[in-house]
């Protein structure tokens, strides 16, 4: 499935998480996913979110920088293994992953993970093989 994810760019100083979170709160945008990358002098948060395009606006509104890109959302059993074998069949067909993260799944015994790819068309037909 694909989503739509939100990178926003925050300054790597105490409070700013906060911020940023509380303007999702306060419009009641409800956090589902996130990864922070950080760098000495930035942050880049990736969030999914139950409303991207809400969220945007309230982002833009708020004066902080974003950027929206498709990313692949998956469910995969939660047992060892499982994500090998998806991560083995993407990379059997040249799919490059360029950065991945895992949220949590309100179904027993699943697992939810967000892929990054450089071909999502191509990495979700690969999928959709691999699990029909």
């Amino acid at each position: 499935m694909f989503v739509k994810q939100i990178s926003v760019f925050l300054e790597n100083k105490a409070g700013k998480l906060a911020e940023f979170t509380k303007v999702l709160a306060d419009n009641n945008i409800d956090l589902q996913a996130l990864l922070i990358a950080e760098t000495q002098d930035y942050g880049i948060l990736r969030i999914i979110v139950d409303n991207p395009d809400e969220a945007t606006e309230i982002i833009k509104k708020s004066g902080f920088a974003y950027k929206v890109t498709e990313a692949l959302a998956i469910t995969v059993p939660d047992e060892p293994g499982s994500l090998t074998k998806i991560l083995a069949s993407l990379a059997d067909e040249g799919i490059s992953i360029k950065y991945s993260y895992a949220f949590y799944s309100r179904e027993h015994g699943k697992a939810n993970i967000v892929l990054r790819v450089d071909d999502n068309e191509k990495a979700s037909e690969i999928l959709e093989k691999l699990n029909s």
